[in-house]
Parts: C-alpha cells; structure tokens; sequence
C-alpha cells in the first residue's frame, strides 16, 4: 500500500495528458480539421499506462491531421492570391515564329522559372501552422501577392524570404500562444494535483484517527469549512480536542485544546494524561498514514505538560461558570 499515493500521482498525470490531447482534438475539429480520433473520456477502470499509450496513438494522428490542414490551408491561401492572376503564363504565339526550333529550350526555361516559384510557395505556406490568427495569414497572404504582380519573376527569390519570414513570424506567435496556453493549463494543474493530494492527505488523516476511536470533524472556526482544519474528540475527553490544520506546504500541525479554564492541580494533572495520550496516538497514525503512501517527519514537538493547554474560543466566556460548577462537585481527593 505504500505506493497508492504513486499511483495515483501517476493516474491523475495520465488524466491531464488526455484531457489536453481532448483539447488539441476539439481545437483541430473547429478549424476542419479531418481524420482525428475520437476524444477518450477516462473512466475509474483505466490504467494509467494504457492512458499513456492512447495519448501516443492519439499524437501520431493529430500530427497527420495537423499536416493536412496545413497543405489544404495553404491551398486554398494560393486560391486567393491567384484567382485574378495566373502565376505561370502561356507563352505560345498564333503567328508563326521561324525561329520556334531555336527559341523552344528558351521558352521552356521561361515556363520553369514561374513553375519553380509556384512549388516553392506552395511548400512555404503548407508551413504555416492551422492555429495562427487571421491578422498574420493576411500579413502571409499579402507578402504572397507580390508574386502574382508584374514583373514578379525577376524578384521571386526577395518576395519568397519575405513570405518564409512572415510564415515563420505566425508560426512564432502561434506557438507563443500554444506554450502561453500550456503553461496556464500546467498552473491550473498544479493548483488541482496540490488540491488533490491535500483532500487524500486529510482523507487519510481523518481515517487513520477515526480507526483510533476518535471523533473527526471540520473546523468552521477558519475563514472556510473546507480550508484543511480538523478538529479530533473522544468521548472520554469532555474538556479536551485536537485542532489539526493542514497548510499549504504540506504541514500538518496540532494542538490540543481545552474546553473550560484550569481550575485545579488535577486538572493539570488529567491535561497531562490528555497530551500523553495524544502524543502515543499521533505516533499510531503516522504508522497508519505510512502504510497509506504518506511518510512524515517531525519538525517541532512540546512533550507533555511543558505548556499550559489554551482554551477554545468558544469556551472562554461560558466555560469558567461551569468549571467552578464542576470544581465544587468533586470531591476530596479526586
């Protein structure tokens, strides 16, 4: 049982990569994006490293997607720039040339210089990523236009640089975007997994007390119910409880308490049997907690009867009456 809380680590791990290859899917599908696998929903019987291999089957498939949204992208951009204009040109003539054996290799090389360019184009631009904005893809297209213009054989190669750094510029902030992105999910997993791990730890806290024979409740002393503050009770203990509070850097910090004012020696006397009884029972838990996945270490610790017990908030103003009551009830010697 002591790698449960690996396991789990790990299966919550396994469930975020899916959730973002969800994401990455939904995100290609709303830009037309074809042949995508179908997104997984993970359920309690999944094992994490058969997540893991759903996510490397599912990236193959994404990439393949990507890539051919990209080459249909950069078509239908070529559509644009040459629907008025033809990039290549016919160069026959309807009069008879009588040098037309001498002129053809000529004439050919004439056809291949725009053929050349518009192949170039066409493999910068399936380049371009799906995702960028509308803003850069008309900075690209407008860069590429320069090509269907007069002239635009003679400054192919300036215009084709100009374009490559356009598509790379887009390219640069769509993928400042995706790790913008993916950064926000890894802060928004943090949060979760830290959340996560400190609802298993009190999870676990409160089972490991409540084998011990004690009472486990919420503290709704703190600003939320929720907040990690427990407070453990016995019903052998009528003036005595444990606040637990489980902090942000994973502390777990105790205290007991009691519910009424010393009045005497013996009750000095019963909070020092209290406080030993709690220390041997805390050892116990971290025993418990141990086998559950959690180990922990001791950082600060008062023994038994060093401090005066404080008294619970709640108990201040009614808890001296009735102590006083209780005091005149004893009897001698008790």
């Amino acid at each position: 049982r002591g790698r449960r809380l690996a396991e789990v680590r790990d299966l919550e791990r396994a469930v975020r990569e899916v959730v973002e290859r969800n994401a990455r899917i939904r995100a290609l599908a709303e830009l037309g994006a074809e042949g995508l696998p179908d997104p997984l929903a993970p359920s309690g019987d999944d094992a994490a490293d058969e997540l893991t291999a759903w996510c490397a089957r599912a990236d193959a498939a994404l990439d393949e997607a990507e890539a051919a949204l990209s080459r249909r992208i950069a078509t239908d951009i070529g559509t644009q720039i040459f629907t008025a204009e033809a990039l290549t040109s016919d160069t026959s003539s309807a009069t008879p040339d009588p040098h037309a054996a001498s002129a053809t290799h000529a004439a050919s090389a004439a056809d291949a210089v725009p053929a050349r360019i518009d192949e170039a184009l066409e493999r910068v631009l399936a380049r371009l990523l799906p995702d960028t904005t509308e803003q850069d893809r008309r900075d690209v297209v407008e860069a590429a236009r320069l090509l269907a213009g007069p002239g635009a054989e003679y400054d192919a190669e300036t215009v084709l640089t100009e374009v490559r750094l356009r598509v790379q510029k887009a390219n640069e902030n769509a993928r400042a975007r995706r790790e913008e992105a993916r950064r926000e999910q890894e802060r928004r997993d943090a949060r979760e997994q830290a959340e996560a791990e400190r609802r298993y730890v009190l999870s676990a806290v409160t089972r490991a007390f409540e084998d011990l024979g004690y009472e486990v409740q919420q503290s709704f002393e703190t600003v939320t119910a929720d907040d990690g503050s427990l407070v453990l009770s016995r019903g052998d203990w009528p003036d005595h409880s444990v606040r637990m509070r489980l902090d942000g850097e994973a502390k777990l910090r105790a205290k007991m308490m009691r519910a009424t004012p010393v009045l005497s020696e013996n009750d000095r006397r019963v909070d020092v049997e209290r406080e030993q009884e709690w220390c041997d029972a805390f050892e116990e838990a971290r025993e418990r907690l141990r086998d559950a996945g959690i180990g922990s270490d001791v950082t600060w610790r008062l023994a038994p009867g060093v401090e005066r017990l404080p008294v619970r908030a709640e108990g201040r103003q009614t808890g001296t009456r009735a102590a006083r009551a209780r005091a005149r009830e004893r009897r001698p010697g008790e």
